[in-house]
């Protein structure tokens, strides 16, 4: 007995190809380029597309989510300090306070959780794809990546001569991690930001400041967020915590969207607030002047 509808191989290669590079096609010109589908590079496609720019994901494993899967040595738990639970609180994932100001939460249920909301949201994903160099407008100001295959890294240099294509957009942000950071890298090697340094040892106190901190545009058309800001700058390491990802991931897109003239929610929503103490306190006064 047959339950499954009818269709052919043929049938089933097409729609995959067919929806892909129709899309592919599409975000060959971005208003975002996000390097690095990790917790901080997320963020900043989830904050992006939420507000209704244009944004790609790009990822160079076959997987989503960076190290967010599993916490420290292994344990499946994700440790998050105040205010990182910001995202736990808007994505409504469940977590525990373990002490003032640190919470945890079940790190698959995080990360599937965010993967969710950045795909839901509307940004396009695309992984097994890695960025090897920058693209240069005619002001030297960075418009895009050049990106390919990462299986084609490990083939034998004989046989990877496979140009890479580019891709265009109006910024790119860089959260390739610690370990890749491949986008400063090739900053620091042509010579347009200082030389990377190693990063600095492990210290909790200040090392999640220091990220957020040091979450800017290192290059004309290039923000640097999550752990490749700490690999750029020489920061402390800050181990199995994760708020300063989600924090700077969203403060990378709030940079982005300054940068393209688009008001977050966030930003609008404190205007009104705003706007509205300003009614209401102009309608105290005049209720003042009144009875006076």
């Amino acid at each position: 007995m047959t339950f499954f509808q009818k269709v052919s191989e043929a049938d089933i290669t097409r729609a995959m190809v067919r929806r892909h590079w129709k899309k592919f096609d599409e975000y060959v010109q971005s208003d975002v380029i996000v390097v690095g589908a990790g917790p901080a590079g997320l963020t900043a496609a989830y904050e992006l597309a939420k507000n209704g720019v244009k944004v790609l994901l790009l990822e160079r494993n076959n997987y989503l989510g960076g190290g967010m899967f599993l916490g420290g040595y292994g344990i499946p738990d994700m440790v998050i300090r105040k205010p990182g639970n910001f995202i736990l609180d808007e994505l409504r994932i469940p977590y525990d306070e373990v002490k003032e100001g640190l919470y945890l939460a079940n790190a698959p249920l995080v990360a599937g959780k965010l993967i969710s909301a950045a795909a839901e949201a509307g940004a396009f994903i695309v992984n097994l794809t890695s960025c090897e160099d920058i693209v240069l407008n005619d002001k030297s100001e960075v418009a895009g990546c050049v990106v390919n295959w990462m299986p084609i890294e490990s083939l034998p240099r004989q046989i990877t001569c496979v140009d890479p294509v580019a891709l265009e957009s109006k910024i790119v942000i860089a959260t390739t991690g610690h370990d890749d950071a491949s986008l400063v890298r090739r900053l620091s090697t042509l010579g347009l930001i200082q030389p990377i340094k190693e990063m600095g040892a492990m210290n909790v106190r200040f090392s999640e400041d220091e990220v957020v901190e040091h979450t800017c545009e290192i290059y004309p058309g290039v923000i640097v967020a999550g752990m490749e800001a700490a690999s750029a700058f020489g920061l402390h390491r800050m181990g199995p915590t994760f708020g300063a990802m989600f924090v700077s991931g969203k403060k990378a897109a709030e940079l982005a969207m300054k940068k393209l003239g688009v008001k977050s929610e966030s930003r609008r929503l404190a205007e009104i607030a705003a706007k509205k103490r300003g009614v209401k306190s102009e309608s105290r006064e005049l209720a003042s002047r009144s009875l006076s």
